[in-house]
């Protein structure tokens, strides 16, 4: 099983999967919510005890996390950044493999093109993961990561098995 996490402060949105081959089957997804009104440490011990319990219920065998993309407010890059290593961090104590792929990369393994836009990246998500609730669009984004991560690990896979001709 496969889980992806698209981190954020505010919202982390989180995905599971199955992947056998090409086949995907989606397990489960959802949203980690911070309160605003508390300090950026408690919000990240909140973030933290949170993927915990969801690593410890559902065991997956590998993690992907979405990379921080750099805007012109420092202040929420940085905050970003903190929450991406709690997601790091949190999936490396549970003894998980973590992958990690940049926006660009996920949008091209779900969509086809690096330029898709958020609508487009759900759209194929449902279409791919027929069953998927996604409540936002971080849920969206994080089985996004998770379906691009089973895309590099089927290709890594039949390269290693030399199925893939050069």
């Amino acid at each position: 099983m496969l889980l992806g996490i698209d981190p954020g402060l505010r919202f982390t949105g989180w995905g599971l999967l199955e992947s056998h081959g090409n086949r995907l089957r989606h397990v489960a997804d959802g949203v980690i919510a911070t309160d605003s009104k508390q300090s950026v440490p408690d919000r990240l011990c909140v973030l933290h005890h949170a993927l915990a319990e969801l690593i410890g219920r559902y065991r997956p065998d590998e993690a992907a996390v979405e990379e921080t993309y750099v805007n012109r407010n420092g202040t929420a890059t940085l905050k970003l950044g903190y929450a991406r290593g709690v997601a790091l961090l949190s999936a490396s104590l549970a003894g998980l493999v973590v992958a990690e792929y940049g926006a660009k990369t996920v949008k091209l393994a779900v969509v086809g093109t690096g330029g898709a836009d958020k609508e487009q990246v759900a759209m194929m998500v449902r279409r791919l993961l027929p069953g998927a609730t996604m409540s936002r669009a971080d849920a969206s984004d994080a089985l996004a990561v998770a379906i691009c991560h089973a895309h590099h690990r089927a290709s890594r896979t039949a390269w290693a098995a030399g199925q893939v001709m050069a």
